[in-house]
């Protein structure tokens, strides 16, 4: 791994898996420019066999301490919008993404780190990670993908986090649905390579079409939803995955 976001394809049974590793430790991984374009490059450069994605910090200490500090200090009203595209740009590439993305929480996920864990599909965080949304305490609002929070935790919690800016545990977040694993440190590997087997376990055609419906469910009216996901269903019929499974399936159930 090289530059400030190690990229790194590993085979996992019949599936490929891509890890994405934010390469700032000494800086708790904070996001400054370089690492938020890396970001967006590499999620964009995956080759088109991957089948899910784990992203993640380096070391031990963070996922993503948030934006980098001296640079949001320097920035004009100009410049601001640029860097906050930028953040939206890396956010986006995750929830973009067509195959299953994880964030493996290994520490603080804060402001702009914890906007990228959420437009993940699914978190798995170490029981010492920290979560929270600084920014107001630093002058600013909390934005972008921050959005996603109220989809998460709910209207009233997503307030308290953006609105207070104060941190809570991994036990609070999984008891909040801000994350669906929590795990002490020593398994946060073994239980991301159990989510992975889960996911590898789905047919990939079926499991691309399915993170398209579920980013759907949440940003469209129902009626939108139940109607683009019966072409969905019948689409996924245009293709061998649903008779291949399925009789897969049958046999091994004739045999029992």
């Amino acid at each position: 791994m090289s530059g400030p976001v190690g990229v790194a394809l590993e085979r996992r049974g019949a599936g490929l898996v891509a890890r994405l590793v934010i390469e700032r430790a000494a800086k708790l991984n904070s996001l400054d420019t370089p690492t938020l374009e890396g970001l967006a490059q590499a999620v964009g450069g995956l080759p088109a066999e991957v089948r899910a994605v784990v992203v993640t910090g380096a070391g031990e200490r963070a996922f993503a301490g948030g934006a980098n500090v001296d640079e949001l200090a320097a920035l004009d009203p100009v410049a601001a919008r640029a860097f906050i595209t930028r953040v939206h740009r890396a956010c986006a590439a995750l929830r973009e993404c067509p195959v299953p993305v994880i964030a493996r929480v290994n520490g603080y996920c804060l402001g702009a780190g914890l906007e990228l864990a959420a437009a993940c599909d699914l978190r798995i965080a170490a029981a010492h990670a920290v979560f929270g949304m600084p920014e107001v305490r630093l002058g600013i609002p909390s934005v972008v993908e921050a959005a996603l929070l109220p989809r998460l935790v709910g209207t009233g919690r997503a307030r308290w986090l953006v609105m207070t800016g104060e941190t809570i545990d991994a036990a609070q977040a999984l008891a909040w649905g801000l994350v669906e694993r929590v795990t002490p440190m020593h398994e946060l590997d073994a239980a991301v390579d159990r989510a992975l087997d889960a996911l590898l376990a789905a047919g990939d055609a079926a499991l691309r079409a399915q993170k398209r419906l579920c980013k759907l469910w949440e940003e469209a009216p129902l009626d939108d939803c139940v109607r683009l996901s019966i072409v969905e269903f019948a689409a996924a019929y245009a293709g061998d995955e649903p008779q291949r499974m399925m009789g897969e399936f049958l046999a091994a159930r004739k045999k029992r």
